[in-house]
């Protein structure tokens, strides 16, 4: 090819521009682009976005070089959303398929809730958590339930690693529409500033509070937000900054449009994902809702905005090898608004949860209008051999704005297989459970046996509900965090522990918050190998008995649980001993569990005695 043609390909964003200085000096590649491969199979400078160009060696290496994307691109393996009339991804696609006039009625709705909060849960005070605005509020919930989907608030947390070795590395990248207005008026005179820009610490805030060590930003207001946001997390899983990236969003209508959604301009909702390189979440047995297989964002400047969006299609298609054909369906700001009339931050997020949900149903949902959602089949080439379903997530730039393309996949399909976390013991498992009161802990362990376990207690003890059992303990060791007020309970199956600890949290309720520092022993099915044992540790001072950081500890906690001492595990556990790293070792898929119980109450009300109590969520 000529000078002519190497400048118009880089001009078009189909050559990067080590790769465009590579060819036009004549130097080999490798002294180029270092890592970034250079081929010369590329699209002609004006191709439609009907006819993206051939398959280049996979890479989206930013310009600048560095390090290409992982062959088999990037994991969700973590979504939560709660938007308008849908508080959960399964409300939200119930709505969906009811098709797009129907969900048309919710394109002004407003998010149910989003004046409560649970400041106790995140160790805040009323007045702090009043000082925030409400979308960092907002965000704050979903991005530790995002975590807590992922089995990541706990010990599996250290093993999500940068390049360094750092553990808990973890960024987090927050788009959000304009923060401020809707504190300004409450905040004294004096605090009005710093509430205003209240907003740009939600990194730092999740960040310190769970210990996360990788990066973090945010990005401001415009429908492509969320999808710049991923597209910048990816950047930093790329380059080795962290092991994992939480990436969120929020829309919220601030003032009296709240409460009257006729005054108000398109929808609300909060949201998140989490992401890792697909071969790691695939090794350490993550749940995987679908692949992100290339990203392109860019300003169109003073070019057409559909020349833009068509450009950045272009350069995704071909970073990931797949012609347009290979695509049955694209979302994009217009297909949202039939569903959350989303504008601004949250436009991107909703139309990507709109297609992840789709490819992990094989369902195409309605288009605005029709009255009825349809099986998604899947391609296959010319040879029979079957393609994943493919989609496209696409917000054209408004004024001022960005434009964005993401390219997603279904993940790879495995075999079905039994729940696997190690030999099942007949003599029972330990289950541990935290939470940062007895409120909570009583609410959490009502949660997890109504929505997992069976109410049924004539188990009969079989080697499935064993290993069933054993999965949950496991689960609930690697996956949560460990906080002040604790409880402890072995049983033989899932039904004996659903039955103890629905017992305890009836007795919970009504017994209050009576307990002291050294717990007190709950009822439950089966005796006392069925009972609860709890703690209260929140005025305890340090560990007391054991410090957990040093290596002679954990031999010592790895010991007990490989010699099958659950007693002493327990004691040691309402003790103040974090003994759930040291009982972690080998691999087992993630098991999804409910998230723990957040007690939300009006923030005029937090943390005072509600006659009508908080509302569990």
């Amino acid at each position: 090819m000529d000078h002519r043609d190497i400048l118009t390909r880089f001009k078009n964003g189909d050559l990067g521009r080590e790769q465009a200085a590579a060819l036009l000096t004549g130097a080999h590649p490798d002294s180029a682009a270092g890592d970034a491969p250079l081929t010369t199979a590329v699209a002609p400078a004006r191709a439609a976005v009907s006819q993206p160009p051939p398959a280049r060696a996979l890479t989206t290496a930013p310009a600048g070089g560095g390090p290409p994307d992982p062959a088999d691109g990037y994991a969700i393996t973590a979504l939560y959303g709660r938007f308008p009339d849908a508080d959960g991804l399964d409300a939200f696609w119930h709505t969906a398929v009811l098709g797009g006039r129907d969900a048309g009625r919710r394109t002004s709705g407003s998010l149910e809730g989003a004046g409560d909060f649970d400041a106790v849960f995140f160790g805040l005070t009323p007045q702090d958590a009043a000082l925030m605005d409400p979308q960092e509020r907002l965000l704050l919930e979903v991005l530790w339930q995002t975590l807590e989907t992922a089995g990541c608030t706990g010990a599996r947390l250290d093993s999500l690693t940068a390049a360094d070795g750092e553990p808990r590395a973890v960024g987090v990248y927050v788009a959000h529409d304009p923060v401020g207005r809707a504190v300004a008026a409450q905040a004294p005179a004096g605090d009005a500033p710093a509430a205003a820009g209240a907003g740009v610490t939600l990194p730092a805030r999740l960040s310190t509070l769970l210990d996360l060590r990788g990066p973090g930003h945010c990005v401001g207001g415009g429908r492509a937000a969320f999808l710049v946001a991923l597209h910048q997390a990816l950047s930093a899983l790329r380059a080795g900054e962290c092991g994992a990236a939480l990436v969120g969003a929020v829309g919220l209508r601030p003032g009296p449009d709240r409460r009257h959604p006729e005054g108000g301009e398109g929808g609300e909702g909060v949201g998140a994902v989490l992401l890792r390189p697909l071969a790691a979440a695939r090794a350490a047995g993550d749940t995987v809702h679908a692949v992100v297989r290339a990203t392109a964002v860019a300003h169109p400047g003073r070019r057409a905005r559909d020349a833009a969006a068509d450009r950045l299609a272009r350069r995704a298609l071909a970073a990931a090898g797949v012609t347009a054909a290979g695509v049955g369906l694209r979302e994009t700001e217009t297909t949202v608004a039939a569903t959350t009339g989303g504008t601004g931050a949250v436009t991107g997020l909703a139309a990507l949860v709109r297609a992840v949900l789709q490819l992990r149903h094989g369902t195409l949902l309605p288009a605005p209008g029709d009255s009825s959602a349809a099986p998604w089949a899947r391609p296959h080439e010319e040879s029979g051999r079957e393609l994943p379903r493919r989609a496209t997530v696409a917000v054209r730039p408004t004024a001022g704005s960005t434009a964005a393309h993401v390219l997603l996949e279904e993940p790879p399909r495995r075999g079905p297989g039994p729940i696997t976390a190690g030999p099942a013991a007949a003599s029972g498992e330990l289950v541990l459970l935290s939470a940062p009161t007895p409120e909570h802990l009583a609410a959490t362990a009502r949660r997890l046996a109504d929505r997992v376990l069976p109410a049924n207690t004539a188990q009969d003890g079989t080697q499935h509900g064993r290993r069933r059992l054993a999965a949950l303990a496991r689960e609930l060791r690697l996956g949560r965090a460990v906080r002040d007020c604790r409880l402890a309970v072995v049983a033989r199956d899932d039904g004996e522990l659903g039955a103890a600890l629905r017992a305890f949290a009836d007795d919970r309720a009504g017994a209050g918050d009576q307990d002291g520092a050294g717990g007190r022993d709950g009822a439950g099915a089966g005796g006392a190998r069925g009972s609860v044992r709890c703690a209260d540790l929140r005025g305890a001072q340090g560990p007391g008995v054991l410090f957990g950081e040093l290596p002679e500890t954990r031999a010592y906690l790895a010991a007990l649980w490989r010699g099958h001492r659950l007693d002493a595990l327990a004691r040691l556990w309402l003790a103040g001993v974090d003994v759930t790293a040291a009982g972690t070792a080998g691999a087992a898929p993630v098991l999804p569990l409910p998230t723990s119980a957040l007690l939300r109450r009006p923030l005029r009300e937090a943390g005072c005695p509600a006659t009508d109590g908080p509302t569990p969520s």
